[in-house]
């Protein structure tokens, strides 16, 4: 915690991070995700009964999407939301941060449509956490890699802090 500015701030106040997980092959690393996210303060434990959409946007303090695959990516630059996940940051909240975590093969990755359909997010007012270069499960070696646990776990804590010293200001 001593790399995380206003880290005491964090464990004055409960925060509610919303994971989405899309089909990408990464989303093999969410169990890990999951239970170093939980060693935040002030992080929840538990988990409740299942909830519509708005009831989990109003709910969450933050949303993180890890992994984001080519497909998720599509739908919702275009707005498209036929599925808990896409009606969900549909109707984020856009005061909270939504950090997304990108992951998709290489190839898809370098498509002229992923930067566009990025840029789009970033507008929305999104945070990345951009992919990595590295082999991927499929054998080709480039970008596309989610980021590592580590680095995605450090943002959040990063945002949660900045977010809680605006909403106290």
């Amino acid at each position: 915690m001593e790399s995380c500015p206003g880290a005491a701030s964090l464990v004055e106040r409960k925060f509610h991070v919303l994971v989405g997980v899309t089909g990408s092959v990464a989303a093999l690393k969410l169990p890990f995700l999951v239970s170093k996210l939980l060693d935040i303060p002030g992080m929840w434990k538990h988990r409740s009964d299942p909830v519509l959409h708005v009831d989990l946007r109003r709910w969450a303090d933050l949303m993180l999407v890890a992994p984001l695959d080519a497909n998720t990516l599509g739908k919702v630059a275009s707005g498209i939301c036929d599925n808990l996940l896409t009606c969900v940051i549909r109707a984020w909240d856009r005061s909270k941060p939504l950090i997304f975590c990108p992951a998709m093969n290489t190839v898809m990755w370098e498509h002229p449509l992923t930067a566009q359909q990025m840029d789009q997010l970033k507008a929305f007012g999104y945070v990345e956490i951009p992919c990595v270069d590295k082999k991927l499960v499929c054998g080709d070696q480039g970008l596309g890699a989610m980021a590592e646990v580590e680095t995605i776990v450090e943002k959040v804590k990063e945002v949660l802090s900045q977010h809680s010293n605006v909403q106290q200001s």
